[in-house]
């Protein structure tokens, strides 16, 4: 086996081959390292002092299904000018890992491909193993994202685990890839970010988010001028919450055994969108008949269809007015619960929503939203008339 080999088949330069073994199933490639290219790992000196070897066994790319290892006696060397014997650097495998630079390269191909267990399967290895090469290769490509050219984010808390534990997330909008998170939620929790994104200096055209007062607060603190905005996701989210509370309090107020039933059954079925109907359980049928039964439901559900259409529009200054003429149905429809989803849309402020609806017309994630107050009040006439038509 020369050198060469040792080169284009395990990424291997600099080394000496010795020799080759087969043990239970393994290939074993011992390799050595010239006198003359010690040098020591913290000062980079050469004059350095041979001081004994430790031998240790790297994992390599597989020979077809057989395991590979690389057997390197590391050498010690001692250096004059630190004062401390210390192995010296290898160029084939990064410091206190146990696997070869190309064994690395190429778990993440397989992982392109693959799930983690089962590279972990293919390459006789742990899912520690496996896990750890993967969250190196992120950390290093994204630990320190470049923010210069970044024109849209988004800003969003999630929940982990339990005990109420939450994590403020920025997404690059651009790109899907989400660039910072920190620690808690509300603004606290974002200064880090923004120290970074001052000092990259870019050029924010427009901010994300899910309505919290908090960040919409720190935008305008760091951004200036920049229009914090509101995706559907979160838009919709918030009015299925409301929805929800809707049915609870309607459901609770019903008399009679029948309609109480059917309203209790129509839970899922009123936040699902009309296309996603499963005909076999009848979900239609069972939808339309609850509706029919209690009018405020229905007009409230049909609003609900009626936003999802703003972010179907074909152009801003249409979803622009679809949207006003949503706003001002809902004050006249008499029902609490739509007078104040329009009031929360008039607070944001008409810029923010000209942005959302020519700009971000599909949210990237799912935001968490406060629930609100309960559905009260009639219908009027014209509210009823403008959401059957």
């Amino acid at each position: 086996m020369s050198t060469s080999l040792l080169y284009h088949a395990f990424g291997i330069r600099g080394y000496d081959y010795v020799n080759t073994a087969y043990e239970e199933g393994r290939v074993l490639f011992t390799i050595r390292q010239r006198r003359h290219t010690y040098r020591c790992s913290v000062c980079g000196s050469r004059d350095v002092l041979p001081h004994g070897h430790e031998e240790r066994p790297f994992r390599a790319v597989p020979i077809g299904g057989k395991p590979v290892r690389i057997i390197f006696p590391i050498p010690r060397v001692e250096c004059p000018h630190c004062g401390v014997p210390r192995q010296v650097p290898l160029n084939f495998a990064d410091p206190r890992r146990s696997y070869t630079r190309s064994f690395e390269r190429y778990a993440l191909e397989l992982s392109r491909l693959m799930t983690i267990q089962d590279v972990a399967q293919h390459l006789q290895v742990s899912w520690d193993v496996i896990t750890d090469i993967q969250k190196r290769d992120l950390q290093h490509r994204y630990h320190k994202p470049r923010l210069g050219k970044w024109k849209q984010i988004a800003i969003d808390e999630i929940a982990i685990g339990r005990g109420h534990r939450y994590l403020t997330v920025v997404l690059n909008l651009e790109t899907g890839a989400i660039v910072f998170v920190g620690d808690g939620k509300g603004a606290d929790a974002l200064e880090p970010f923004w120290k970074r994104l001052k000092a990259a200096r870019a050029k924010i055209a427009a901010v994300a988010t899910d309505g919290s007062a908090a960040y919409i607060e720190a935008i305008r603190d760091h951004l200036g001028k920049v229009t914090p905005v509101f995706d559907h996701v979160h838009v919709i989210k918030l009015f299925n919450e409301k929805l929800r509370d809707c049915r609870r309090a309607l459901q609770r107020e019903a008399t009679e055994p029948m309609p109480k039933e059917v309203l209790k059954g129509t839970r899922w079925l009123l936040l699902k969108n009309p296309e996603n109907l499963d005909p076999k359980r009848k979900e239609r049928e069972r939808l339309e008949e609850a509706l029919r039964m209690n009018q405020p439901l229905a007009t409230v559900y049909d609003m609900k269809e009626d936003l999802r259409q703003i972010w179907e529009q074909p152009d801003q200054a249409t979803a622009t007015r679809v949207l006003e003429d949503w706003m001002r149905r809902a004050e006249a429809s008499g029902i609490k619960l739509l007078q104040k989803f329009a009031g929360t849309l008039a607070m944001y402020g008409r810029a923010s929503w000209r942005t959302m609806t020519a700009g971000f017309r599909r949210g990237r994630w799912k935001g968490r939203t406060t629930r609100s107050g309960p559905c009260s009040g009639k219908p009027t006439a014209s509210a009823t008339r403008s959401s059957s038509s």
